[in-house]
């Protein structure tokens, strides 16, 4: 049996590099070295019944999710986004809603200054959307953040709130946090991502890509709607951020936090074997989406 890390673990060891590569795959987005600056790339995907429900949801929801997804990367990177292309391959849906599809990206694109440079249509064989965006955007490189700049001793903080995304409709309605990472960005952080399949898988990515244990309180992760620990620790979609501070700044984050955006300490880095466990101790299963998992 192979699930959706198992199928990564293979396949990413295959991918072709150069040298203007700065980050590889396996963060929240790549990063090129273009004429002394960094390009971020990163691309995602929306399906019909798995992303959202295509009864009930408006298409321009829709669309605007599809693009807000890839905004949340750009934003775990600490960085701007500026142009994206969009893929839509489709059966059973009319031309209206192609068209709202579409304006859903126009109007959030438009919203985050982000300029829609090309894509592709395609009519599939069988009923169904599937669409994806590849969005490009630079950082400066001391603004840079990367999963693996976590080092021991860190404060870990989470932005927003967590779980029940689906059923209170944050799973459409959220709004990508690029404000509040534009703001943390080689100023209180240098390690950051984004939530997208819970906060218990995307810690343990994360854990996993600085070579550090990560303790936390789940009991700390602010509840969306009141949702349990568990719904919270593994529902996903949430779209917030992740990021560690060095111990020495927590004081003037807290002070200077100049956002409505709830902002809380959750836990802390340290030297171990790397992992997710909780204050006592104990591990903290992979909660949280992972697609293919019985291969």
């Amino acid at each position: 049996m192979m699930d959706e890390l198992g199928l990564l673990a293979k396949i990413l060891p295959m991918l072709p590099d150069r040298p203007d590569v700065a980050v590889p795959p396996g963060d929240d987005a790549a990063a090129v070295r273009i004429g002394g600056r960094l390009l971020l790339a990163a691309s995602d995907q929306l399906a019909s019944d798995v992303h959202f429900y295509l009864d009930g949801t408006p298409a321009c929801e829709a669309g605007a999710k599809l693009l807000k997804r890839n905004l949340s990367d750009i934003a775990a990177m600490g960085g701007t986004p500026a142009w994206c292309l969009v893929n839509l391959a489709c059966r059973g849906v009319t031309g209206q809603w192609i068209t709202d599809f579409h304006r859903g990206i126009c109007e959030t694109a438009r919203r985050f200054n982000v300029a829609v440079i090309g894509g592709d249509l395609c009519e599939t064989a069988t009923d169904g959307v599937a669409a994806s965006l590849t969005i490009l955007g630079t950082v400066e490189e001391e603004k840079l953040c990367l999963r693996k700049n976590v080092r021991p001793g860190d404060a870990i903080y989470a932005t927003g709130t967590f779980g029940n995304s689906l059923a209170s409709g944050s799973h459409l309605a959220f709004t990508p946090r690029l404000a509040e990472a534009e703001w943390l960005a080689g100023r209180f952080t240098d390690a950051m991502m984004d939530v997208s399949d819970g906060p218990a898988l995307d810690l343990e990515r994360m854990a996993a890509a600085s070579n550090v244990a990560i303790i936390i309180d789940p009991e700390k992760l602010p509840p969306r709607d009141g949702a349990d620990v568990d719904h919270r620790l593994g529902d996903g979609e949430d779209y917030e951020l992740l990021f560690a501070v060095r111990p020495q700044l927590v004081q003037q984050l807290e002070a200077e936090w100049p956002f409505d955006t709830p902002l809380t300490a959750i836990g802390c880095a340290a030297s171990g074997e790397p992992g997710l466990t909780d204050i006592n101790g104990r591990k903290i299963k992979q909660h949280g989406y992972q697609h293919f998992k019985d291969l």
